[in-house]
């Protein structure tokens, strides 16, 4: 019973000696309930009940401690109203900036002139003494403020506005400090600014002056952006200036070296007769880091990346594409060089490989259609990859949702007429037929071929010269085999060492082994792509024909395709084509109506008249239903081109059907048929 009651009275006497307070002055002073502690010094009983508890604690703390005062700030805050509590706030926030950054006073100054003039609706002169004062204000600590987001602002701002005069002497005072700059994140906007403002003198002594710093400025983040567009803005001669420290340390080293014409990598190496190996090496040091911080978007990483691929052996060059194979490569894609490298991935990658760059594409298909270069990437895929399953699931599902912006856009009609009318010159330039047969000099099969095929030759020449001069062949095959070594570059043994590279990467074939008219049949037939292209094109036919881009399209549709692929499955949905296009054809001549008529346009008539030339089931669809007794109306401007495609029609059929009304018209002139084809008729 005595140990019960220990324990119910044990509470009590902990709650009595925690009730109060006793400070200094014997005055009490109420806690909140939820620490509310009475020191009690005047008590000697809650002393030694106190001892047992308090045995591991640290040592009680003096009532004069700051802790105790903080209860007694507490209670003046609750006199303050919210708005002064949220004035002191504030007041204590700007005394913290100002002890942290030096020039928070005069940024505060900056940001205020800078909402100023920064407005559209400000006069010229009020703008310009603005710009004037903030300059004045600026003056000898620009380098300290320009890494500031408020005053690099300001700054882009004042140079853009100011004068000649002002800007020069923001760019004297910035140039020692470039380099820093440059890998600063909100300075480096003000960096890009005074290149795109200086002029050919200022952006020839910056070139030069980031000499020697190219490299490590490329693997940073920030920095390669700065490199980056001071190679946009070079002249060919700066460009080459920057990438010659990227091939060798020679070329890093020595500035007399890079001031050769050659622009080629190969070209380089032989005119200053460097060592292949040491080049290797030096230009994969420099881009191994680069590609494992994944900084790929620029077009100076491109070319390096083309000419490293130009002279590298097969273990490296497969080890390069591994590992831009993917996601990376999507980023890659929007220039020049940086399409070839995608074409040459797809190309030269694996079927794991070429997957993943196809997946990697998944949600972007549609931009990369639309881009200048990144739709021959596409272009390559549909050409070379067997996988037709994996693009269909992939690139052909997600295209057939805008297949009309698709045929009406200059750049990704070009993926539809591929498919269409592959590798022709009409609709692929130049650039794209090349690009499409591009390939890696050590991972062409055809490369190998070739030096096997002369090696063979000059063996055969060699005997036969050993046969008549009675030389022992072995020696004559010693120096052929030197000969072929020292005369083709692309035939160097690679270094010894063992590659992380499977054999199936080092050994891929070029292209797809799938017979090219089959995939084109999977991709554009059985996918379902041609059917819904056809309703795209005979609900907007009018809108095709007299487009600039989108005529080739709906022709090669209904045409038919080349070879005619799109026969006979599809026989009917193009024979509502050709009647759709007919039904506009017929539609009578007006000359109140705004809109032009579809004969009369000067693309949809040049169009019409090649599907007479060279779709005679369309002939006599257009003729029974627009042109039939109409020739007299339609003989003369633009008309008269799909008119005389009757007369020049090589099908006999259709110049049998309209010889009867045409014939009135070429005798007496008004229909002006060319003499070589009149009489080609006529025989």
């Amino acid at each position: 019973m005595a140990a019960k009651n220990q324990q119910t009275q044990k509470p009590n006497k902990r709650k009595q000696f925690s009730s109060t307070k006793t400070d200094k002055d014997g005055s009490k002073s109420k806690k909140p309930k939820l620490l509310s502690s009475t020191p009690s010094s005047t008590n000697p009983s809650n002393k030694l009940l106190k001892k047992p508890f308090n045995s591991s604690k640290p040592k009680r703390e003096h009532p004069t401690h700051s802790k105790f005062k903080k209860s007694e700030s507490g209670n003046d805050n609750k006199e303050l109203t919210k708005r002064e509590r949220r004035i002191q706030a504030k007041e204590l926030a700007e005394a913290r900036k100002k002890k942290r950054k030096p020039h928070y006073t005069l940024e505060q100054e900056l940001a205020s002139l800078w909402e100023k003039m920064r407005r559209r609706n400000i006069a010229k002169e009020d703008r310009s003494k603005l710009i004037t004062e903030a300059l004045q204000k600026m003056k000898g600590k620009i380098p300290e403020i320009a890494g500031s987001h408020v005053s690099s602002r300001v700054l882009q701002t004042c140079v853009k506005y100011c004068s000649q005069i002002e800007r020069d002497a923001v760019f004297s005072e910035l140039q020692p400090h470039l380099l820093t700059l440059s890998c600063n994140a909100y300075a480096v906007h003000l960096v890009k600014k005074m290149f795109d403002a200086a002029s050919k003198k200022q952006l020839a002594g910056v070139i030069s002056s980031l000499r020697g710093h190219v490299a490590s400025l490329l693997r940073h983040m920030v920095g390669s952006v700065v490199i980056e567009h001071a190679y946009q803005l070079g002249n060919a001669t700066q460009k080459q200036e920057l990438l010659m420290e990227l091939y060798s340390t020679e070329l890093h080293l020595f500035k007399d070296l890079a001031s050769i014409k050659e622009s080629r990598l190969i070209d380089i190496i032989l005119k200053l007769d460097l060592q292949k190996s040491s080049v290797l090496r030096h230009m994969s040091s420099v881009i191994q880091p680069i590609l494992e911080k994944g900084i790929v978007d620029h077009s100076m990483i491109h070319r390096i990346l083309i000419e490293y691929l130009d002279i590298a052996d097969k273990s490296s060059a497969a080890d390069i594409i591994q590992q831009l194979s993917g996601p990376l490569l999507v980023r890659m894609i929007h220039t020049r060089d940086g399409s070839k490298i995608g074409m040459l991935c797809v190309k030269h990658g694996s079927a794991k490989e070429r997957k993943k760059i196809i997946k990697g594409m998944k949600g972007h298909i549609s931009k990369i259609a639309h881009d200048q270069c990144g739709c021959m990437v596409l272009v390559g895929i549909v050409s070379m990859v067997d996988d037709t399953k994996l693009i269909t699931k992939i690139i052909i599902r997600e295209l057939q949702t805008t297949l009309k912006e698709l045929a009406l856009d200059k750049s990704a009609r070009r993926l539809l007429l591929q498919l269409l009318h592959p590798n022709y010159s009409r609709y692929l330039n130049t650039d794209g037929l090349a690009s499409l047969n591009l390939t890696v000099p050590s991972l062409s099969s055809k490369n190998e071929s070739e030096i096997k095929s002369k090696k063979l030759s000059r063996d055969e020449e060699s005997s036969k010269e050993a046969a008549k001069s009675d030389i022992p062949e072995e020696n004559l095959d010693e120096e052929s085999t030197k000969e072929v070594a020292t005369t083709d570059s692309d035939t160097e043994a690679t270094e010894s060492g063992k590659s992380d590279i499977p054999e199936e990467n080092l050994n891929s074939a070029e292209g797809g082994k799938k017979d090219p008219s089959l995939r084109r049949r999977e991709l554009l037939v059985n996918s379902g792509l041609a059917e819904n292209l056809i309703d795209v094109c005979i609900e907007n036919a009018e809108e095709l024909l007299t487009s600039n881009f989108g005529k080739e399209v709906i022709f090669e549709v209904a045409k038919g395709g080349s070879d005619g692929i799109l026969h006979p499955t599809l026989d009917e949905k193009l024979k509502n084509l050709h009647e759709a296009i007919a039904e506009l054809a017929a539609k009578p001549k007006s000359d109140e109506s705004e809109e032009e008529h579809v004969l009369e346009n000067f693309h949809s008539s040049r169009t019409i008249r090649k599907l007479i030339l060279d779709c005679p089931a369309f002939a006599s669809s257009l003729w029974k239903k627009s042109l039939e007794g109409k020739c007299q109306l339609w003989a003369r401007g633009h008309s008269s081109k799909v008119v005389s495609a009757f007369w020049e029609s090589s099908d006999s059929k259709v110049r049998k059907v309209a010889k009867e009304e045409l014939q009135p018209l070429v005798d007496d002139g008004t229909l002006k048929i060319p003499e070589t084809k009149q009489s080609a008729n006529e025989n």
